[in-house]
């Protein structure tokens, strides 16, 4: 697992999540789906190395709130296309969420499962989900998708992807949880608190925070299980929420499933 991992100085996360075998047989392509949080601290090494990945489409789940707060430098000559969150609104990362009023790490853990049983309804994060199937179905080249922490909304986003290929489910949450140890994780764990005291200050204790910056099999379980309960099936919700008709899904599968 650890060899999809790609090291940054400053961009944490950073991996790339095809690879996987699907039910049918077929493996997800390699070297063209990436994932990470943001790139707020990257340097010029590290810029460099995401020239060299040559993205073709880069979707990025922030909030215009959290782009103007953090914004990410891009590499000279940067011509991916670029899928935003158009909404205005100042939305918050789901760690960030999580920390609110939380002091213990079961608090956190509560307020983690909660948010996830949400998330696949976020309005904020709807359209932007469509668009990154409907870049998947329709752009050729190397994508990467990416949030603040990279692991919240960006994890769901490609959990879905993952499922809707017909990945197994012990694979997907395999890659979920992979955040938790890829790359530098204490410092992938410091860099999500700054967003933290930016909203809150400094009050969050320390093991509730490393909560909120952790990925736990509860929480992507929750998620699932919400969408199950409110639609039928994952592929009910893709189809009826993000538009992933089995056409497009045939689509995306002809650009992304290898043999």
């Amino acid at each position: 697992m650890q060899n999809r991992v790609l090291s940054f100085s400053g961009i944490h996360n950073f991996r790339d999540y095809g690879g996987y075998r699907t039910r049918d047989g077929a493996r997800l392509a390699t070297g063209m789906l990436f994932r990470s949080g943001q790139h707020l601290d990257a340097d010029a090494d590290d810029l460099a190395r995401v020239a060299a990945l040559d993205l073709a489409t880069v979707i990025d789940l922030r909030s215009a709130r959290e782009r103007e707060l953090f914004p990410c430098p891009r590499p000279a000559g940067f011509a991916a296309n670029l899928l935003l969150c158009d909404s205005d609104a100042a939305g918050l990362a789901i760690h960030d969420e999580a920390a609110r009023n939380v002091e213990t790490p079961e608090a956190a853990h509560s307020a983690m499962v909660a948010l996830y049983q949400r998330m696949a309804w976020r309005p904020e994060l709807l359209p932007v989900y469509r668009g990154y199937f409907d870049a998947l179905a329709n752009r050729d080249g190397a994508s990467l998708i990416h949030c603040v922490a990279g692991k919240d909304r960006t994890g769901l986003a490609v959990s879905l992807f993952q499922h809707v290929m017909g990945v197994h489910d012990d694979d997907i949450m395999a890659d979920y949880l992979l955040t938790n140890v890829a790359g530098n994780p204490e410092a992938r764990i410091e860099a999500g608190a700054k967003t933290v005291r930016v909203h809150f200050g400094n009050d969050l204790p320390p093991a509730a925070l490393r909560t909120v910056m952790s990925c736990h099999a509860d929480f992507l379980s929750a998620a699932f299980a919400a969408i199950v309960a409110r639609h039928g099936s994952v592929t009910a919700y893709a189809e009826e929420m993000l538009g992933v008709t089995p056409a497009q899904r045939e689509a995306i599968a002809a650009r992304w499933l290898v043999n």
